[in-house]
C-alpha cells in the first residue's frame, strides 16, 4: 500500500506541474466563465444610433400604423415613387427605405432598400407592425371587432405539480432538470474520455521509453497500474474543483464590471439589510412584484432538485466511470507500443460511452422507462445514464444498486487489466491481437 501511495503521489505532483495542466486550468474557467458572460453582455447592448427610414405607401393606409422606437424613426414621403426614390438615396441621410406596394394585402410582400445591411431587429419591428395592420385591415373588412379576439385571446400557464413520497405537492420544472440531466451526463463522458486518455498516453510514453522496465524492478505492475489510475483521478479532481472555484469567480467579477450596478437607492437597501441580518428576499428592491415573483419561483426550481443526491451521485459516479474505463485504457497502453495501433482496442471501449450520448435525449424524455432502468444499472453505461436520470427523481435503491454494481465491475475489469498489464507493459516489438491479450489474461500467477 505504501508503494501506491508513492506512485499516487508521483503522479499526481508530475501531472499538477505540467505546463498543460496549468494552460488548461486556466483557459477552462474562462472558456466557462464566457459561456455565462458574453451571451449576456451581448444581450445588454444596444444599437443607439438614430435609425431614419423613408416610407413609401401606395396604399396610403400603412405609413399611420408604423410607430417610432426610441432608435428608429420613421418618414412618410408623399408625390413619389419608389424609382425615384431609389436613384437619389444616396443624397439622403435615410439608413433604409421601405416600399409598401398597393397590392401589399395579396402579395403580402414589403421591400426594404438599403446601401448597408439591414439589422434583424430593424426587420422584425417593421415586420410586426405591417403584419399587425394587415390582420386588422382584414378583421374590418370581415366586420369582425378587433376587441373580440383580444378577449378572447389567452395565455395559457401549465403548472405541473408532483407528489413527493411523503405525499407533499412540490411544483416540478422539467425544462431545468432536461437542461441539468444533459449537462452533467455529458459531463461525465468528457472527464472520462480525457483523463482515462491521460492514463493511456502515460503508460505507452513510459514504455515507449523504457522507463517501465526501472520501475516494475521496484514495484509489482497491479501497483504501478493502480497507482497510475489513482494518481489521475485526484488530478482529475483537483482540475474540476479548480475550474469551478476560478469560473464562479470569474463570472462575479465579470457582473460587477460589465454589468450596471443596481441604483443609489437600491444599494442602501441592501446595505442596510445586511447590516441588519435581514431575510435574503428582503435585499429585493421593495415594491417590484415582478423581482419578487422570479425569486420566488428560482427559490422552487431550486429545491424540486435533490442537490444532496446529485453532488453525492456525481462524484461516486465519476469516479465509479473513471476507474472502471481507466483500468481498460490502462491496460490497451500496455498492449501497444504507440497511440496509433490504440485504434483497433479502443473501439469496444469506447462504443458504451458513445451510446449513452446517444441515448440521451431518450432518458431525458422518459426517465423512469426500461431503456433509462436497464442502462442506468449497465456499468458501462451506468454513469452517464443514472446521472442524466437523478434530476428527475430516482429511488434511492435504484441508485445504491447502480453504484454496488459498477464497483464490483471497476473490481473485475481491474483484475482482468492487471493481467493484461502485467504482460504487455514489457512487451516490445509485437503486432498484438486479441488473440494474443485472451492468451495473458489466461496465464497463472
Amino acid at each position: 500500500m505504501k508503494k501506491i501511495g508513492l506512485i499516487i503521489a508521483r503522479e499526481y505532483i508530475t501531472r499538477v506541474r505540467k505546463r498543460s495542466f496549468i494552460i488548461m486550468t486556466i483557459i477552462g474557467p474562462i472558456l466557462i466563465a464566457a459561456l455565462f458572460i458574453v451571451p449576456a453582455w451581448i444581450s445588454q447592448l444596444e444599437d443607439t444610433e438614430l435609425k431614419t427610414i423613408a416610407v413609401i405607401d401606395e396604399t396610403f393606409t400603412f405609413s399611420d400604423a408604423l410607430n417610432d422606437s426610441k432608435y428608429i424613426k420613421f418618414i412618410n414621403i408623399e408625390n413619389t415613387n419608389i424609382e425615384q426614390e431609389k436613384k437619389s438615396f444616396k443624397e439622403t441621410d435615410y439608413y433604409a427605405l421601405l416600399y409598401l406596394p398597393h397590392n401589399i394585402l395579396n402579395s403580402r410582400r414589403i421591400q426594404i432598400f438599403s446601401d448597408k445591411d439591414v439589422t434583424l431587429s430593424v426587420k422584425m419591428h417593421i415586420s410586426n407592425q405591417v403584419t399587425k395592420e394587415i390582420e386588422r385591415q382584414k378583421l374590418r373588412s370581415e366586420n369582425i371587432d378587433e376587441d373580440i379576439l383580444k378577449r378572447i385571446k389567452t395565455d395559457l400557464d401549465v403548472q405541473t405539480i408532483k407528489w413527493t413520497a411523503e405525499g407533499e405537492e412540490r411544483e416540478s420544472f422539467t425544462e431545468l432538470k432536461m437542461v441539468l440531466g444533459f449537462a452533467v451526463g455529458f459531463m461525465i463522458y468528457m472527464f472520462i474520455f480525457m483523463y482515462g486518455s491521460q492514463v493511456m498516453r502515460g503508460v505507452i510514453e513510459e514504455k515507449t521509453n523504457r522507463i517501465i522496465e526501472v520501475i516494475v524492478s521496484s514495484v509489482k505492475p497491479f501497483q504501478l497500474m493502480m497507482g497510475k489510475i489513482v494518481g489521475v483521478a485526484f488530478v482529475g479532481l483537483t482540475q474540476f474543483i479548480l475550474w469551478v472555484a476560478l469560473s464562479t469567480t470569474l463570472v462575479s467579477v465579470a457582473k460587477l464590471a460589465l454589468f450596471e450596478a443596481p441604483e443609489l437607492g437600491q444599494q442602501e437597501i441592501v446595505v442596510e439589510n445586511i447590516l441588519t441580518q435581514e431575510n435574503a428576499n428582503d435585499l429585493l428592491p421593495t415594491g417590484n412584484e415582478e423581482t419578487e415573483e422570479l425569486a420566488d419561483m428560482l427559490t422552487t426550481v431550486i429545491q424540486s432538485v435533490d442537490w444532496t443526491l446529485m453532488i453525492f451521485s456525481f462524484v461516486i459516479f465519476f469516479l465509479g466511470g473513471y476507474l472502471l474505463y481507466s483500468s481498460m485504457f490502462a491496460a490497451v497502453g500496455s498492449a501497444v507500443d504507440n497511440e496509433t495501433d490504440t485504434q483497433q482496442f479502443m473501439l469496444p471501449i469506447t462504443i458504451p460511452l458513445i451510446l449513452s450520448i446517444i441515448l440521451i435525449q431518450n432518458i431525458i424524455n422518459s426517465p423512469d422507462g426500461p431503456i433509462a432502468f436497464w442502462f442506468s444499472m449497465i456499468p458501462f453505461t451506468s454513469p452517464i445514464i443514472m446521472m442524466t436520470r437523478i434530476p428527475f427523481g430516482v429511488a434511492y435503491w435504484e441508485v445504491g444498486l447502480s453504484i454496488v454494481i459498477l464497483i464490483i465491475t471497476f473490481i473485475v475489469s481491474t483484475w482482468f487489466a492487471g493481467k493484461i498489464y502485467r504482460t504487455g507493459i514489457l512487451m516490445y516489438g509485437k503486432k498484438i491481437s486479441y488473440k494474443e491479450i485472451w492468451k495473458w489474461v489466461r496465464y497463472k500467477n
